[in-house]
């Protein structure tokens, strides 16, 4: 759409649009007088804008995503994720407020504010939270949190969906053994170093809460925000005897099962050879 400014500005003028002025997010389309152009942009009849984020591993990724797609900077999002107060409503912190962020497709007036976004976000999180989920969560023993910090640990661990509930059938029966889950991305979200392609020795010795390779049990909070598919396999777990997986040598990005320690080894000598020739350090 091409404006002619004078006459826009003649327009404005005459209808007192200066003075009337509505932030927003307005759709222009090619046919329209400059009459009905500022007739909506003072009517204030603006147009909502989907907000998306996924594959989000912190506070600030969040922010940054979101400013870009409404009006709340990040300073102001992160300014309300950091407010105890206002997270006490919603009951959580300052720790765990990344736990109500369910990755989806979600309308909103641009003009949204931080606070806003965030209340609007805990109320997606609830209807998220319905009576099936709950009583999946009830039979697995788990709450909702641990459900959360379990299905982030899956998400860095495949991006296939479909193998997804097999992973997490591994992860709960070391739980229920209390085997430590030796989850690699868990060491990776320990260094801070996420552009790290492979996991060796001496990165296993970290000592921090989230290297589940010495402390047992889950870390204290999720290492990324995970997606709907995550959460529902863990909710929806398949049921076996594996202790074991180990990714698979020809680099599809699916993984292989085992039962015994001993076979887990040699797909893992497998994979790292594959890595090797691939000079994957």
């Amino acid at each position: 759409m091409i404006i002619n400014k004078h006459s826009f500005e003649w327009v404005a003028e005459r209808k007192s649009y200066p003075g009337m002025i509505k932030p927003g997010h307005y759709v222009l389309k090619g046919s329209m007088s400059n009459n009905e152009l500022v007739n909506m942009l003072r009517s204030g009849v603006q147009v909502p804008v989907k907000v998306i984020f996924n594959n989000i591993r912190t506070k600030e990724e969040l922010a940054g995503r979101v400013s870009l797609q409404i009006e709340a900077d990040s300073l102001s999002l992160i300014k309300c994720w950091n407010d105890r107060e206002f997270l006490k409503s919603l009951n959580t912190t300052p720790e765990k407020v990344l736990m109500i962020f369910i990755p989806n497709t979600y309308e909103f007036w641009w003009t949204t504010d931080a606070y806003k976004f965030t209340g609007r976000m805990y109320s997606e999180f609830q209807k998220f939270w319905d009576a099936e989920r709950m009583q999946k969560a009830d039979l697995i023993r788990l709450s909702k949190e641990k459900i959360i910090i379990l299905a982030s640990i899956i998400e860095k661990e495949t991006q296939k969906n479909d193998e997804k509930n097999a992973i997490a059938g591994v992860y709960l029966n070391r739980l229920r053994k209390d085997w430590p889950l030796q989850a690699d991305p868990t060491v990776v979200f320990a260094w801070g170093d996420f552009e790290m392609k492979r996991v060796l020795k001496f990165h296993t010795e970290i000592d921090s809460p989230y290297n589940t390779y010495i402390y047992r049990g889950l870390p204290p909070g999720p290492i990324c925000i995970p997606s709907i598919a995550s959460i529902d396999a863990v909710l929806n777990y398949q049921k076996h005897d594996y202790m074991f997986f180990c990714a698979r040598a020809d680099m599809s990005g699916y993984h292989v099962f085992s039962r015994t320690l001993g076979e887990h080894n040699r797909y893992a000598k497998a994979y790292q050879n594959a890595l090797n020739e691939r000079k994957i350090r």
